[in-house]
């Protein structure tokens, strides 16, 4: 069973590595320049975020969440541990700090958006661009119900 718990400054290496791991087994839809650019700005932002860590008994990051509010900013799990419930804990944390929760997802990763659903989220719009203006539309979600 995985500890959710705050990160801190010694996480952020690791944090980076979940990020770049998951985006390439999941987000194959991106162009490299654009994959690029995404890991550049990721690299100056997410070490200091205020994140949620999913982590093992070692106490080794399996995947993080970023909050804003009651808003899901960002969530991701190491892929070699996909599968195990980490998300699902991670989001079940979420709601019960907020327990109405929203998120964006992008359309085109369709295992996430399946993730989503499973989980009670439900579509409240679509935008064309993503939140930096590139065309990779993202699907709107919410949830008010605790995982099952």
């Amino acid at each position: 069973m995985q500890n959710i718990r705050p990160s801190r400054p010694a996480d952020g290496p690791r944090v980076v590595e979940i990020w770049r791991l998951a985006v390439d087994a999941t987000h194959g839809f991106l162009s490299p320049a654009d994959r690029a650019a995404i890991e550049d700005d990721v690299r100056g932002f997410l070490p200091a975020a205020p994140l949620w860590l999913a982590t093992d008994a070692d106490d080794v990051a399996l995947g993080f969440m970023l909050l804003d509010g009651a808003k899901m900013e960002a969530l991701f799990i190491d892929p070699a541990h996909h599968g195990r419930g980490i998300g699902r804990a991670l989001v079940a944390h979420a709601l019960a700090l907020h327990p109405v929760l929203e998120t964006d997802v992008n359309q085109q990763n369709a295992q996430a958006v399946r993730f989503y659903r499973r989980l009670g989220f439900t579509e409240t719009g679509r935008s064309t661009l993503d939140g930096q203006g590139r065309a990779y539309p993202l699907i709107h979600l919410r949830c008010t119900l605790a995982p099952q």
